[in-house]
C-alpha cells in the first residue's frame, strides 16, 4: 500500500497554483462528485455532506496504511462508512 498518489503529487508539488497540484485537486474533487452521485441514487440525505465524509475516510485509510504498513486497513473506514450511509438512508418503514 502506497497511500493516494495524488496526496503524493501535492506534497510534491505544494504550491495551489502548479499544474501537478492543481491536477491533483481535480482529481479529488472528481472523486467527491463521483460519490456524491452514487449516494445520491441511493436516496441519501445531504450527498454532497456524505460525500465528503466518504472520501476522508478512505484517504485517512489509505494513509495510515502505508504509515502503518498495514494493507487491510479499510476494514475501520468501511465499518465507518456504513454507520454513515445507515444514518443517512431514508427510513423504510
Amino acid at each position: 500500500m502506497r497511500g493516494c498518489p495524488f496526496i503524493d503529487a501535492a506534497v510534491e508539488f505544494p504550491a495551489p497554483q502548479n499544474a501537478v497540484h492543481s491536477y491533483a485537486r481535480e482529481r479529488k474533487l472528481l472523486m467527491v462528485r463521483l460519490v456524491a452521485d452514487l449516494v445520491t441514487e441511493m436516496g441519501c440525505r445531504r450527498p454532497t455532506a456524505l460525500a465528503e465524509q466518504l472520501v476522508t475516510l478512505a484517504d485517512g485509510a489509505a494513509g495510515r496504511a502505508m504509515v502503518l504498513g498495514e494493507a487491510d486497513y479499510g476494514r475501520h473506514a468501511r465499518a465507518a462508512a456504513e454507520i454513515l450511509l445507515e444514518n443517512a438512508l431514508p427510513a423504510t418503514d
